[in-house]
């Protein structure tokens, strides 16, 4: 991570921003000392398209019932 003085990145604060649109990320230091961290935003992600998966699987009809009592206890880790 490069590290820049105050006057530079004032003086070149638009390279800066360019430069971090695209990824990089520098240290902004006064008097040598790092203050500050210029960086990427996070992109955001791509759209997620809904019902992608509609009709690939079905979910059982007892899928809410509750679970046997030596499932618990295994989850549990209880022996039966």
């Amino acid at each position: 991570m490069e590290t820049v003085n105050v006057h530079d990145a004032k003086t070149h604060f638009s390279r800066l921003l360019d430069r971090a649109q695209e990824g990089e990320e520098f240290v902004i230091a006064k008097a040598g000392r790092p203050v500050a961290r210029l960086g990427p935003l996070a992109r955001p992600g791509k759209k997620r398209r809904l019902g992608l998966l509609d009709g690939k699987f079905k979910v059982p009809d007892d899928f809410n019932e509750p679970l046997p009592d030596e499932v618990i206890a295994a989850f549990e880790g209880r022996r039966r």
